[in-house]
């Protein structure tokens, strides 16, 4: 049954702080009162679909585009208005962004050398980066000879050279083929378990999401829909449009009637325990249901013990 439902704050000490934030260009509203808490060491995914606001909010917490109203703090600290060079991240784009005149070895390298790290300490660290993301003996070759997957791994390895706090994925699996995008996707993950370092990765992909995510927020025409687990964001979807937006949903619309029971058509359907509290009789309201959870009981009481049904179209996506 969808409801509408507010989502808590964590009750960890939270890494990042975003207080009431809004961006407008002009007279278009990109997000609107954004409050949300992100726990340290935590992978957190932005998901929704094109327009929805949530590239906008990972700009701003990367300082590449400020807020127009509202504050961000890292572990305390205000960086409302600091510069992205004065904020504890890495950041990796869906375009990689590598520079192409330059060797594996020295785009990783980058951030390091900008800080006048000692040039052995520098060799060391891009080593080190090379074996941590797969790709040891790739310091000399430059990006034009590099796959989609080998060229991600090492914007990769740049974001996380200077040991950030903070790691922001914008997209960053969305450019490679399916296989390529599947097999990257466990890698990051455990890469980013290993390191237990606070990430925030931004998605339409609702797979990739439910897959990586502790935490999603489907974001919305510049709101926040809802925040939770993978889990209860697939289970107890706070409104139609995320419980429409995640995953596969039926949607019945019906009435409330009495006994916790909705009358859908001719159809009764019992609803779970509490959750025809909030509605009162004769109330419209709209049952979501899960493919999965439809099974077909009491057969016995079927003669034919089949069903009349015809096959509009078939799609082979393999086994």
């Amino acid at each position: 049954m969808a409801r509408t439902s507010k989502a808590k704050s964590p009750p960890e000490r939270a890494f990042l702080e975003i207080r009431d934030v809004s961006k407008k260009f002009g007279d278009f509203t990109a997000l609107t009162d954004i409050t949300l808490d992100i726990v340290e060491g935590e992978l957190i995914c932005f998901l929704g679909p094109s327009g929805c606001g949530k590239t906008t909010l990972l700009r701003a917490i990367a300082g590449l585009d400020y807020q127009t109203t509202g504050r961000i703090y890292q572990k305390g600290r205000d960086i409302s208005d600091a510069p992205p060079a004065d904020r504890d991240f890495g950041i990796v784009f869906q375009s990689y962004a590598l520079f192409p005149n330059m060797t594996v070895a020295k785009n990783i390298a980058y951030g390091l050398v900008n800080r006048r790290i000692d040039r052995k300490a520098i060799a060391g660290r891009v080593q080190e980066l090379l074996e941590l993301v797969g790709m040891p003996g790739s310091d000399d070759k430059f990006p034009a000879a590099l796959s989609g997957g080998q060229q991600q791994r090492v914007a990769l390895a740049r974001a996380l050279a200077t040991s950030p706090g903070m790691l922001l994925l914008d997209e960053p699996l969305s450019a490679l083929d399916a296989k390529v995008r599947e097999q990257l996707r466990h890698e990051l993950k455990d890469l980013q378990r290993s390191l237990g370092i606070t990430t925030v990765m931004v998605t339409h992909d609702q797979e990739e999401a439910l897959s990586m995510a502790d935490r999603i927020v489907v974001m919305s025409d510049g709101r926040i829909a809802q925040v939770g687990t993978p889990m209860e964001i697939y289970r107890n979807p706070a409104s139609a449009y995320v419980a429409d937006f995640i995953g596969s949903m039926n949607f019945l619309r019906g009435k409330m009637g009495s006994g916790g029971q909705v009358q859908v058509g001719r159809l009764k359907i019992a609803l779970p325990e509490g959750a025809a509290k909030q509605f009162a009789k004769g109330d419209d309201v709209v049952v979501c249901i899960r493919p999965e959870d439809v099974a077909v009981r009491n057969l016995e009481r079927f003669k034919a013990k089949k069903f009349a049904m015809s096959i509009n179209d078939v799609e082979f996506l393999g086994s």
